[in-house]
């Protein structure tokens, strides 16, 4: 596989790097979460000046699945499919969650992982991952509910385990991604962990603007 790889997330804000020979030696990390359709052209032409590539040097694509709320997430993956089929080359997808996961190095404890991330209407979306394991694998989730719901479930089942909660890097997502492929474990899989419906709806039938059309 080409030594040169782009990844994307946009499960939070807009985070954008490039892996050289498995390392990350470009990133951008931009917080806000409500422009990512502004953000992510220049993000991505933004890093690719900063490793000192082309778009034609890319020879593979890395997307964050979420789960996320759905406009962040869908820009993202649109951003990365079109890169994708633009230079033919493969795309792969990856759970976000995984690289918060991976972050806290969950194999150096003999505990099981905690991974929340902020759902917005007072939930979070959550995995736990398996003590142990690199790549990291979850044995629950991802799901998404009120923390203190999440917290009582795996109350009940008599589960130990420590909590991380921190943002999605796409430089902790390549990481995930080196380790699967390092495994022979990596995903074509590129489907949309939404979890729930999008925060907007579109009006019903008969009615326009969210008001009854006579």
């Amino acid at each position: 596989m080409n030594r040169h790889r782009l990844v994307i997330d946009t499960s939070g804000g807009t985070s954008v790097a490039v892996f050289v020979d498995g390392e990350c030696v470009a990133e951008i990390n931009q917080t806000d979460t409500m422009k990512h359709a502004e953000t992510i052209g220049v993000a991505i032409q933004q890093v690719l000046a900063d490793a000192k590539i082309t778009p034609k040097e890319i020879g593979s694509v890395v997307v964050g699945r979420g789960p996320a709320p759905f406009t962040g997430l869908r820009i993202g993956i649109a951003a990365a499919t079109a890169f994708a089929l633009g230079r033919g080359v493969p795309l792969f997808g990856v759970v976000s969650l995984d690289a918060v996961a991976m972050a806290e190095r969950a194999s150096e404890s003999s505990e099981e992982l905690l991974v929340t991330t902020d759902a917005r209407r007072g939930e979070v979306y959550w995995a736990l991952y398996a003590a142990g394991a690199m790549p990291p694998r979850a044995v629950r989730g991802p799901s998404v509910g009120k923390q203190a719901a999440v917290l009582e479930e795996l109350e009940a089942a008599g589960l130990h385990y420590r909590g991380a909660s921190a943002p999605v890097t796409a430089a902790w997502l390549g990481k995930v991604f080196e380790a699967q492929l390092a495994d022979g474990v990596e995903s074509r899989e590129v489907t949309p962990l939404y979890l729930r419906e999008a925060d907007a709806a579109a009006p019903a039938a008969g009615t326009q603007f969210g008001k009854p059309v006579n």
